[in-house]
């Protein structure tokens, strides 16, 4: 598929065989969320690039994966890349409405969908959809972060980047004891916010905690059982700086995070045992010349896809 998916811009791994503009042929459903809240801090800002320099970094990567069996991706999915919501930038109600609604007629499709963003606010109205195209459902959130992002607002503003999962905490359809945040570690996060999460009822787990398990394939298996556990399905939300800025010189400046190494295989592991959709956020291209973490984009995505087979294939009745 070569044909602009706008501009200059291609649709998301548009360099192989497995994409289409057919969202009935399409296995996985890629959109971007072009958006940067109203309330920013210091120099990190221009995170609603990240959707067309993800696109742009794409284009180079095959959907083969010889360190996992040697799977190709492609030859068990196809992909269609369904554009960016028409997000307001001066107007922050207006656009999550628009977030929701979007992602609302995604969900129903039942396809697995992949959203690149954007600021971590966007989580929020993704899964405020979720719970409106499937409102019997009950959700575990695996969330992997360096911060909680569960202040109750920030300047006023309740849908800032560092608010999402205080909104999620409050959401009909979260079961908030199934929330893990996972990767949480380093002076950025205030006190109050480890508090908000044990009162809320969600559980943390730190990088330390990761580093420190004696076998990471186990350890992930047990986060997912804590995610899984009296849910009917569970929605991974991944932030960039996760990582350890010697991996993410696109995101923001945060040290002891993940290796890619690590970070890969936690999602690998997620998906492998089922997971509803994804979110991929706060790549902040301006800051990161080379666009290493927009490339990573692209294998992180391949990761989860190749677990989403995996998973597929454990569940499909012999």
């Amino acid at each position: 598929m070569s044909e602009m998916l706008y501009g200059n811009t291609p649709p998301f791994l548009c360099g192989i065989n497995g994409t289409t503009d057919s969202i009935d042929e399409a296995d996985v459903l890629v959109y971007g969320v072009p958006w940067e809240g109203a309330v920013t801090w210091g120099d990190f800002t221009g995170c609603e690039m990240g959707p067309k320099v993800m696109r742009l970094c794409s284009g180079r990567y095959s959907g083969y994966l010889p360190e996992l069996e040697h799977i190709d991706v492609f030859e068990h999915l196809t992909l269609a890349d369904m554009g960016d919501v028409d997000v307001v930038p001066a107007d922050v109600e207006e656009t999550m409405d628009r977030i929701e609604s979007f992602a609302a007629d995604i969900w129903k499709t039942s396809k697995f969908p992949i959203a690149l963003g954007g600021d971590h606010g966007i989580t929020y109205p993704i899964v405020r959809g979720l719970t409106k195209a499937h409102p019997n459902k009950k959700i575990g959130i695996l969330h992997l972060d360096t911060h909680y992002d569960n202040m109750p607002h920030q300047d006023g503003e309740r849908f800032a980047r560092s608010t999402p999962f205080a909104r999620l905490y409050e959401l009909d359809g979260v079961v908030n004891e199934s929330l893990i945040h996972t990767g949480i570690h380093g002076p950025r996060n205030k006190p109050a916010t480890g508090r908000y999460a044990r009162d809320a009822g969600a559980k943390t787990i730190t990088s330390n905690q990761i580093r420190e398990a004696d076998d990471l394939r186990t350890f992930a298996g047990e986060l997912y059982e804590m995610a899984s556990a009296n849910v009917d399905v569970v929605y991974l939300s991944i932030c960039s700086d996760v990582l350890d800025v010697a991996f993410n010189p696109g995101g923001p400046t945060d040290v002891n995070g993940l290796t890619s190494y690590e970070l890969l295989t936690l999602v690998y592991e997620f998906t492998s045992r089922g997971i509803v959709g994804m979110d991929f956020v706060e790549v902040y291209p301006q800051q990161d010349p080379n666009n290493v973490s927009s490339h990573f984009a692209s294998t992180l995505t391949l990761y989860a896809l190749a677990g989403h087979i995996k998973s597929k294939s454990s569940n499909t009745p012999s």
